[in-house]
């Protein structure tokens, strides 16, 4: 009883420390994580969440991978394929060599395949992270987008660092950089099957299945399945839901509307609150952490602040590196092309979930009994560097993006965003032209829908319209407008005279309820 009230204490919480981060326009992950130093602090609570290691990556990365792989596309992924190799990859293999280098000197007594583990850890920055925190700031869309392609893939090659590292540890045995990356390509290679056959097998049922609650229930369960499936067979469970996820998106149909605005509000609410139990999670467990090194915790903290270091250094170094050779690209997409996109690139280097996730997965003993080597100090140092990427840069990055001036460019790509909008008004006019039906309507009405359609390249765009194109359209609309108002307060009425009924004994809530819904819907579509 005390875990499922903690819980659900911790997406209350959640919901509300998001409320506050919008008022006080500030990014909601960095919120989560004082969440957890709070709950570390309140006196009374378990000093650990009991939950097995073999469950947290199962529970907490499928949907929030899932979540953030739904907003982007396969033709994205192929753009950028240099920066997922770069960054997704290389990037993480510098990281993680350059912590055990620094870790091994630093920690008494650690292997170094324990080391190594840690390296896994603290690599991978978190795509969920970086589109909470850096999204709502004005940073280019085409620099939030190099950021997201390295979240979503660099947790597959941290992860199968991170097991092999940790099993070797429990073993006693050693790595083999060979068998590594064969792992990797492999498990690479055969989660991508997994995916795409999961999503035709999904699509398949989706279209028999007309109940849109059915149909988001599904996609639900679908990143547990599929993740656990990969895991099975010895694939990447990180990659086989992101592939099912784009999969998706590329098989859905225009036509699905309402399925489209269920399942956003869904899977950010779902987002929100495993984000939420996630961070409350570290706390207790930082607690539990900082009880275990008892005198040790200022050393503990000095390498850890060590550790941090390097990992903030070595992105740097790598961003410089890569504005030296993207500059004089003639790709317009690649990033970063200006010095003061490699400090914003840098400093996003945020990490999350996937560095908490591996930090309460650390089993406790190896597999002679033995205390795995530097439990405590790794998950103190894995913690700390968790604390310092995503909370100092999600406080900072607003007031860094003002100062370089990074928020100015986006405004080039409102040209891009036009040129889809314009797309959008010629397949709309176009399909009007093949409408017998326009001819034998009254020419007032027709006029007011070839008006709108017109100007459909200025509405997606944000554009607004002149003086005289708004006199001419306030003209050709006021008739149709009339009707809706009429409409509106007519359905406003009938809501009314429903609530009404419901709070009257003799009235089945259920079917005054499902009135109620049939009206709202009518009134979104009315809107």
């Amino acid at each position: 009883m005390e875990s499922l009230v903690l819980i659900v204490g911790l997406m209350l919480a959640a919901v509300l420390l998001v409320g506050v981060g919008d008022r006080l326009k500030l990014p909601w992950p960095a919120l989560m994580v004082v969440l957890g130093a709070v709950v570390a602090l309140v006196p009374g609570l378990p000093d650990m969440f009991e939950l097995d290691p073999d469950l947290i990556l199962p529970l907490f990365l499928p949907p929030l991978l899932y979540a953030t792989a739904q907003r982007t596309s396969w033709a994205l992924f192929r753009a950028r394929w240099r920066s997922i190799v770069t960054l997704a990859v290389a990037l993480v293999v510098v990281t993680v060599i350059a912590v055990w280098g620094v870790t091994a000197l630093l920690v008494p007594g650690i292997s170094v395949t324990a080391a190594v583990a840690l390296g896994a850890m603290v690599a991978p920055p978190d795509p969920v992270a970086v589109e909470a925190v850096a999204g709502p700031v004005g940073i280019p869309r085409r620099v939030i987008a190099v950021l997201q392609s390295e979240g979503l893939f660099n947790d597959a090659a941290a992860l199968v660092i991170f097991q092999a590292a940790v099993l070797a540890t429990v073993r006693g045995d050693e790595l083999s950089i060979g068998g590594l990356a064969l792992s990797f390509v492999l498990g690479a290679a055969a989660a991508v099957l997994i995916g795409l056959a999961v999503a035709w097998i999904a699509r398949t049922v989706l279209a028999r299945l007309t109940d849109t609650t059915g149909r988001s229930a599904l996609t639900l369960i679908l990143p547990f399945a599929v993740y656990l499936l990969a895991e099975e067979v010895h694939a990447s469970g990180v990659v086989a839901v992101v592939v099912v996820a784009l999969q998706l998106r590329r098989l859905g149909d225009a036509d699905e509307v309402a399925e489209r605005l269920t399942q956003r509000s869904f899977w950010d609410v779902v987002e929100l609150l495993v984000t939420g139990v996630a961070f409350g999670l570290i706390g207790l467990d930082l607690r539990q952490v900082v009880l275990e090194a008892g005198d040790d915790l200022p050393r503990m903290l000095g390498h850890a602040a060590i550790v941090c270091a390097v990992v903030v250094g070595v992105r740097a170094l790598w961003m410089t590196g890569a504005f030296l050779l993207i500059r004089n690209s003639p790709d317009p997409s690649a990033a970063p092309r200006t010095g003061r996109e490699a400090v914003v690139l840098s400093w996003c280097g945020m990490r999350g979930l996937a560095t908490l996730a591996l930090a309460l997965s650390l089993p406790a003993t190896t597999a002679g009994g033995a205390p795995f080597p530097g439990r405590v100090e790794i998950t103190l140092i894995a913690c700390s560097v968790l604390v310092v990427t995503l909370l100092i840069p999600g406080f900072t990055l607003p007031a860094l993006v003002g100062l370089l001036g990074v928020a100015e460019t986006a405004e080039a790509e409102h040209a891009a965003e036009k040129a889809v909008a314009q797309r959008a008004r010629r397949a709309a006019l176009s399909r009007m032209g093949e409408e017998e039906r326009l001819r034998d309507l009254p020419e007032e009405v027709s006029a007011v829908l070839r008006e709108r359609m017109g100007r459909l390249d200025a509405v997606l765009g944000g554009e607004t319209m002149t003086e005289d194109e708004q006199h001419r359209f306030d003209m050709l609309r006021d008739r149709a407008s009339a009707v809706r108002e009429i409409q509106a307060v007519a359905l406003a009425a009938a809501r009314a005279e429903v609530l009404a009924a419901r709070r009257e004994p003799g009235t089945d809530p259920e079917a005054a309820d499902r009135v109620l819904r049939r009206l709202d819907l009518r009134t979104v579509l009315l809107d």
